[in-house]
Order: C-alpha cells, then structure tokens, then sequence
C-alpha cells in the first residue's frame, strides 16, 4: 500500500461499471459549495471539482456505493435508484 493509504487510480485499467449500478448519485448543483469533501473519499476516483463550483462524476466508472453522499458536508448528494 502507498504512504498514507492513499491510493491512485488509472482510470484505463477499470473496468466500467455504469451498466451494472444500482443506486446513482445526484449531485444537486444549488446546493453544492465546491469544497471537494467527496473526491478523495470515492474508492474508484471519478469525481472531480469543475469550474471550482460543483462536483462532476464519471458515471461509466461509479460503483453507486454512496459514500460521497454520506462524507458530503452540506448534503448535496443524494442516492437515487
């Protein structure tokens, strides 16, 4: 394990898992305060700061487990099925 326990992913070595989600998070825009809580939480690193507004999600690699809607502060992730 890398120092820290941080780990790095390249994103061509994954395989996708947009087919197989269950749960989906939404990120609700209006909500959102851009303070990046959720990236280094997700275990398949697809999410991203853009514009330094709101969060963007990879969905072809999401695994819907939910846990960038748990850690996300103001609560602006929500599963949806």
């Amino acid at each position: 394990m890398e120092q820290g326990a941080i780990i790095k992913h390249n994103k061509d070595n994954s395989s996708k898992t947009g087919n197989w989600r269950y749960m989906k998070p939404e990120v609700d825009a209006s909500k959102c305060i851009g303070c990046g809580t959720c990236v280094p939480h997700c275990p398949e690193a697809v999410m991203e700061i853009k514009n330094q507004k709101f969060v963007d999600i990879d969905f072809e690699y999401c695994k819907g487990c939910g846990v960038c809607a748990t850690v996300c502060p103001v609560k602006a992730i929500t599963m949806k099925k």
